[in-house]
């Protein structure tokens, strides 16, 4: 066991200094994770055998190694902040941290790092936290492999799971996130990666995503949350191979963009969500071989946006596949694969011969008047979007794709 974690030590924490290995538990040398990081120098490893360890605040405050033994407990008992890293090169790994404090000021939380650098924290639990893991002012951290829970019933009552401010270069990886604020958060971080992470049941977004550039969130799972996903006021951003699925309410997306610029969106599965993107304020976004099904909506697209260019996505199953609040046009759809597309392929290029208006008069009825669905798919209004597509009236003779695809598109 010992020879495994100083391997471990050697691949992830190159910068840390290899120090003596102090021991914390029943029958250990060392009684109190406090004593143990008291007695140690920069570069140790405290080694924290399985029991309960009520010792309010923990603060490490040098580069240490702390490693849990059977998942020892460090319990906050609703009063403290668990675990306070105020030092670089720390490595966090193998604990519970449960029942932190909760307060609105200073934000306590299961693990809390402060100003530091080359921070990694891996395969723990965090149970019952105001906040689970807060990073601010921290650079080149790894966040990896932790399972965060909480269980309040509203947004008021709890924090965010994984809540990262004002810091740079931060990998999250492979974690699970439920029953918090905001399942992750990013407010001015920059340079960073979010990947393979499971965000599931939280009061408000899976993910919010605030004045943050120049990031990638890939491969993760954003699912049955309250409003969904929001990434918010950011410019060169890359949204690849998520999942997006039953984020259901009034105000809820799969994913709400909101005056964000120079962005790529791709390969992404937009399931079974009030809308699947909503876009609001966005430029220059390449929205490109996503998969759009099942939703009430498949894309919101308001008169605000513009030079955006939605191609070789699948709108299968949607209720409405599009919708606008506007009558000008600004935005480019081409070769998108549309299942209520009746054209035909005279020519087998697998392009349809006559161009697709994917906005009907009846979701442009709707955006202005929601009561109106009542009457979704009664006669009347089946006639009604008939008539739009053979006399073009209202909708706006720009949105248009002129090269609809006929068949989807394998993503």
């Amino acid at each position: 066991m010992k020879i495994f974690f100083k391997i471990f030590l050697v691949f992830f924490l190159p910068n840390c200094f290899f120090g003596k290995q102090l021991n914390v538990g029943a029958g250990k040398p060392i009684l109190s994770i406090k004593e143990a990081i008291s007695k140690s120098n920069k570069g140790d490893s405290i080694f924290v055998y399985g029991g309960i360890y009520k010792e309010g605040n923990i603060i490490i405050d040098k580069p240490l190694s702390l490693f849990g033994i059977d998942y020892p407990v460090l319990d906050g008992q609703k009063k403290f902040e668990v675990l306070s890293i105020k030092a670089n090169n720390v490595l966090v790994t193998g604990f519970k941290l449960q029942k932190s404090g909760m307060a609105t000021l200073d934000d306590p939380g299961g693990i809390k790092v402060y100003d530091s650098k080359c921070v990694t924290i891996c395969n723990n639990i965090l149970d019952d936290n105001f906040f689970g893991i807060y990073l601010q002012y921290s650079k080149h951290c790894i966040i990896k492999n932790n399972k965060l829970i909480a269980y309040a019933t509203e947004e008021q009552q709890i924090g965010n799971g994984i809540h990262c401010w004002k810091s740079d270069s931060l990998q999250i990886i492979e974690n699970d996130v439920t029953g918090h604020r905001d399942g992750i958060y990013f407010e001015f971080v920059t340079n960073s990666i979010i990947w393979k992470n499971n965000s599931i049941k939280n009061i408000r977004y899976g993910l919010h995503f605030m004045f943050s550039n120049n990031d990638a969130y890939i491969s993760n799972t954003f699912k049955n949350n309250g409003a969904g996903v929001a990434v918010m006021f950011t410019h060169k951003v890359k949204m690849i191979n998520n999942i997006f699925e039953e984020n259901w309410g009034d105000a809820a997306y799969g994913l709400m963009l909101k005056e964000i610029s120079d962005s790529y969106i791709y390969g992404n599965q937009f399931k079974r969500n009030t809308t699947g993107i909503y876009m609001e304020g966005t430029n220059r976004i390449k929205v490109e071989k996503n998969n759009l099904q099942a939703n009430g909506w498949g894309m919101k697209i308001q008169a605000s946006c513009m030079d955006n260019e939605i191609k070789q996505n699948n709108f299968l199953n949607n209720t409405f596949d599009i919708s606008t609040n506007g009558s000008v046009v600004l935005n480019n759809f081409d070769n998108n694969y549309w299942d209520k597309y009746e054209g035909y392929d005279l020519n087998k290029d697998k392009i349809g011969d006559i161009p697709y208006h994917p906005l009907s008069l009846f979701s442009i009825i709707v955006e202005k008047n929601p009561p109106a669905m009542l009457l979704f798919r009664s006669f009347m209004i089946n006639l009604l979007d008939k008539s739009e597509k053979i006399l073009p009236s209202l909708t706006p003779d720009n949105f248009i794709d002129n090269k609809p695809l006929m068949n989807a598109v394998t993503l």
